[in-house]
């Protein structure tokens, strides 16, 4: 092989499948299966947060943004484009967000669309991934693309250069030892699984002073969130939660009230002080490509371009 990909998340199987495209011999080592990793209880609709507001961010963010809205129009599984409400109780700066560029549709809300509470808020359509169906669908393209999946668990990354001489580094939450990078850290997200009522829908509320609150409606249910909480390592869900993120959602969407509760699920976002690392060492053995927070969707494809240019 030429490349190996340490882990088999979004941010692994999107730069597999562009080093593939690059005429290489990839294989993934990965200590987990598909649907184990964090990426697969991603809610997975596009909106940078929590990455910075870098040049770099905004422009890995447009170039996933294109490349799932090219998807979406081929009929890739679990991708569609979503209408989508991002609203603020805050006022918000004048002219365009940081990220706005990316979205061909962007419009600020009228105060009759945004509801007496929000002082602000945005209309947009978005990609909205559905990871059971997409992760199994990237897999299978790496597959049929020659690539080769191997189950361990490493010590270390330089023992990934027993399958090819150069290393891609998208192992996430496992930086913090592979790398022995302490900026890695988990930021906990708790999420609730509802029927859905038929929403049509996304909307996100980023400043609730109730808690971090968004409903984004999927095939088969509606994924209402959740938290972020920074250092915590806890993947069991917490009813008393549960109950706080019910109550958030269902008071900005009350069509939710009845809705059947599903599941719940924890997801530990891999998240790095200062943002991505996604970088080559000196040596250029190794390339880094991770530390991309709650991110990771929003980033994926873009940063799989930088991280295989940075290959060559």
């Amino acid at each position: 092989m030429d490349v190996v990909v340490v882990g088999s998340g979004i941010i692994g199987l999107t730069t597999a499948i562009r080093l593939q495209e690059r005429g290489l011999r990839v294989v993934v080592v990965t200590a987990d299966g598909l649907l184990s990793t964090t990426s697969a209880v991603a809610a997975a609709v596009w909106f940078p947060v929590a990455t910075g507001t870098s040049g770099q961010v905004a422009d890995w963010s447009a170039s996933a943004f294109a490349e799932f809205a090219r998807q979406a129009a081929e009929g890739a599984p679990g991708v569609s484009m979503r209408s989508t409400r991002m609203l603020a109780h805050q006022p918000q700066p004048a002219g365009l967000p940081w990220w706005g560029e990316a979205v061909p549709d962007l419009r600020r809300l009228t105060a009759a669309e945004r509801g007496p509470d929000c002082a602000d808020g945005w209309s947009f359509t978005a990609p909205a991934v559905e990871m059971p169906l997409y992760l199994p669908w990237l897999l299978g393209r790496f597959m049929d693309g020659g690539g080769e999946i191997v189950h361990r668990r490493l010590d270390t990354l330089d023992q990934a250069l027993a399958w090819a001489p150069v290393v891609v580094n998208a192992t996430g939450i496992g930086a913090r030892q592979l790398c022995e990078d302490r900026t890695v850290h988990p930021v906990r997200g708790q999420l609730v699984l509802v029927s859905n009522p038929g929403l049509p829908s996304s909307t996100r509320i980023q400043d609730d002073p109730a808690g971090y609150a968004y409903i984004h409606p999927r095939s088969a249910d509606v994924v209402l969130g959740g938290t972020f909480e920074p250092g915590d390592w806890n993947t069991v869900p917490d009813p008393a939660t549960a109950e706080a993120i019910l109550a958030r959602c269902t008071a900005h969407i009350p069509q939710l009230r009845d809705a059947r509760v599903l599941g719940h699920t924890v997801g530990l976002r891999p998240a790095r002080h200062g943002g991505p690392r996604l970088e080559a060492d000196p040596d250029g053995r190794i390339v880094h490509n991770y530390g991309h927070g709650g991110a990771g969707v929003t980033l994926s494809w873009g940063c799989a371009d930088a991280a295989a240019a940075l290959v060559g």
